[in-house]
Protein backbone atom coordinates (compact mmCIF):
# COMPACT_ATOMS: atom_id res chain seq x y z
CA UNK A 1 0.00 0.00 0.00
CA UNK A 2 1.06 3.63 -1.17
CA UNK A 3 -0.66 6.38 0.73
CA UNK A 4 0.71 9.59 -0.23
CA UNK A 5 0.20 12.82 0.79
CA UNK A 6 -2.13 14.96 -1.33
CA UNK A 7 -3.40 18.23 0.06
CA UNK A 8 -4.29 20.15 3.19
CA UNK A 9 -7.49 22.05 3.11
CA UNK A 10 -9.30 24.48 5.43
CA UNK A 11 -12.69 25.43 5.80
CA UNK A 12 -13.65 29.05 5.19
CA UNK A 13 -16.87 31.16 5.85
CA UNK A 14 -16.45 32.97 2.15
CA UNK A 15 -15.05 30.86 -0.62
CA UNK A 16 -14.96 34.18 -3.26
CA UNK A 17 -13.56 36.32 -0.13
CA UNK A 18 -11.12 33.66 0.70
CA UNK A 19 -9.89 32.95 -3.10
CA UNK A 20 -9.47 36.43 -3.44
CA UNK A 21 -7.23 36.68 -0.39
CA UNK A 22 -5.15 33.97 -1.16
CA UNK A 23 -5.31 34.36 -4.88
CA UNK A 24 -4.80 38.02 -5.03
CA UNK A 25 -3.05 39.10 -1.84
CA UNK A 26 -0.88 36.08 -1.23
CA UNK A 27 -0.09 35.18 -5.09
CA UNK A 28 -1.24 31.86 -4.90
CA UNK A 29 -2.12 29.80 -7.78
CA UNK A 30 -5.25 28.69 -8.57
CA UNK A 31 -5.36 25.11 -10.26
CA UNK A 32 -8.80 23.76 -9.67
CA UNK A 33 -11.45 25.60 -9.28
CA UNK A 34 -15.14 23.37 -8.03
CA UNK A 35 -17.09 26.19 -7.00
CA UNK A 36 -17.05 25.04 -3.23
CA UNK A 37 -13.98 23.84 -3.16
CA UNK A 38 -10.84 25.65 -4.89
CA UNK A 39 -7.27 24.03 -4.91
CA UNK A 40 -4.01 26.48 -4.84
CA UNK A 41 -0.57 24.90 -6.56
CA UNK A 42 1.68 23.31 -4.03
CA UNK A 43 -1.55 20.89 -2.64
CA UNK A 44 -3.45 23.54 -0.73
CA UNK A 45 -7.03 23.89 -1.16
CA UNK A 46 -10.05 25.92 0.45
CA UNK A 47 -13.58 24.09 0.80
CA UNK A 48 -16.68 26.32 1.88
CA UNK A 49 -17.40 25.58 5.41
CA UNK A 50 -21.37 24.91 5.50
CA UNK A 51 -21.12 22.44 2.40
CA UNK A 52 -17.86 20.79 3.51
CA UNK A 53 -19.47 19.84 7.29
CA UNK A 54 -22.51 19.10 5.84
CA UNK A 55 -20.92 16.51 3.37
CA UNK A 56 -18.58 15.56 6.00
CA UNK A 57 -20.57 15.30 9.10
CA UNK A 58 -24.45 15.78 7.74
CA UNK A 59 -24.51 18.98 9.50
CA UNK A 60 -22.97 22.12 10.21
CA UNK A 61 -20.13 22.16 13.65
CA UNK A 62 -18.34 24.06 15.20
CA UNK A 63 -14.32 24.21 14.61
CA UNK A 64 -11.57 26.03 16.19
CA UNK A 65 -9.64 29.02 16.04
CA UNK A 66 -5.65 29.31 16.32
CA UNK A 67 -5.02 25.86 16.24
CA UNK A 68 -3.86 25.69 12.67
CA UNK A 69 -0.92 27.82 10.75
CA UNK A 70 -0.79 27.92 7.38
CA UNK A 71 3.02 28.40 5.87
CA UNK A 72 4.20 30.26 3.16
CA UNK A 73 7.93 31.67 2.60
CA UNK A 74 8.55 34.58 0.30
CA UNK A 75 12.42 35.79 -0.43
CA UNK A 76 11.01 39.47 -0.51
CA UNK A 77 9.39 39.32 2.76
CA UNK A 78 9.72 42.93 3.26
CA UNK A 79 7.42 43.94 -0.12
CA UNK A 80 5.32 41.43 1.25
CA UNK A 81 4.34 42.97 4.67
CA UNK A 82 3.69 45.85 2.44
CA UNK A 83 1.51 43.95 0.58
CA UNK A 84 -0.80 42.98 3.45
CA UNK A 85 -0.84 46.37 5.18
CA UNK A 86 -1.97 47.97 2.13
CA UNK A 87 -4.64 45.45 1.91
CA UNK A 88 -6.01 46.10 5.73
CA UNK A 89 -4.88 42.26 6.70
CA UNK A 90 -4.90 42.02 10.67
CA UNK A 91 -1.66 41.17 11.73
CA UNK A 92 -0.79 38.84 15.09
CA UNK A 93 2.25 40.21 14.99
CA UNK A 94 4.81 42.49 13.38
CA UNK A 95 7.80 41.08 11.81
CA UNK A 96 10.28 39.62 14.32
CA UNK A 97 12.73 37.44 13.85
CA UNK A 98 12.42 34.03 15.53
CA UNK A 99 14.89 32.28 17.99
CA UNK A 100 17.03 30.28 15.06
CA UNK A 101 17.14 33.70 12.89
CA UNK A 102 14.51 33.50 10.65
CA UNK A 103 11.87 36.74 9.82
CA UNK A 104 8.66 35.78 9.75
CA UNK A 105 5.18 37.89 10.14
CA UNK A 106 2.30 36.14 11.37
CA UNK A 107 -1.54 37.45 10.54
CA UNK A 108 -5.05 35.92 10.20
CA UNK A 109 -6.92 35.14 6.67
CA UNK A 110 -10.26 36.23 6.57
CA UNK A 111 -11.48 33.42 8.38
CA UNK A 112 -9.39 33.55 11.52
CA UNK A 113 -6.94 31.20 10.49
CA UNK A 114 -3.57 31.90 11.34
CA UNK A 115 -0.88 32.44 8.24
CA UNK A 116 2.52 33.09 8.55
CA UNK A 117 5.21 34.43 6.03
CA UNK A 118 9.04 33.91 6.59
CA UNK A 119 12.17 34.11 4.89
CA UNK A 120 13.06 31.35 3.19
CA UNK A 121 15.87 29.23 4.67
CA UNK A 122 18.17 30.15 1.88
CA UNK A 123 17.81 33.69 2.86
CA UNK A 124 18.00 33.09 6.24
CA UNK A 125 21.88 32.09 5.66
CA UNK A 126 22.55 34.64 3.14
CA UNK A 127 21.67 37.51 5.47
CA UNK A 128 23.48 35.77 8.69
CA UNK A 129 26.63 35.08 6.43
CA UNK A 130 26.29 38.81 5.07
CA UNK A 131 26.67 39.53 8.95
CA UNK A 132 29.68 38.12 9.62
CA UNK A 133 28.79 34.82 10.86
CA UNK A 134 30.41 31.41 9.50
CA UNK A 135 29.05 28.34 8.83
CA UNK A 136 29.61 26.81 11.82
CA UNK A 137 27.98 29.88 13.94
CA UNK A 138 25.27 30.19 11.24
CA UNK A 139 24.53 26.26 12.22
CA UNK A 140 24.70 26.56 15.79
CA UNK A 141 22.30 29.45 15.59
CA UNK A 142 19.40 28.14 13.43
CA UNK A 143 19.82 24.66 13.77
CA UNK A 144 20.63 23.83 10.41
CA UNK A 145 22.94 21.25 9.59
CA UNK A 146 26.42 22.08 9.09
CA UNK A 147 25.82 20.19 5.66
CA UNK A 148 22.26 22.45 4.85
CA UNK A 149 24.60 25.75 5.58
CA UNK A 150 27.08 24.88 3.27
CA UNK A 151 24.79 23.91 0.56
CA UNK A 152 23.04 27.38 0.87
CA UNK A 153 26.14 29.57 1.20
CA UNK A 154 27.53 27.22 -2.25
CA UNK A 155 23.88 28.05 -4.13
CA UNK A 156 24.89 31.23 -4.75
Amino acid sequence: MNIKFESSVIFVEDIQKSRHFYETILGQKVTADFGVNIGFEGGFAIFQRKYAHDVIFGRDMEYGLNNLELYFECGEIDEAVSGLQENDVKFIHAMVEQPWGQRVVRFYDPDGHIVEIGEPLSALVSRLAASGLNAEQISSKTSLTLEMVNHFLNEK
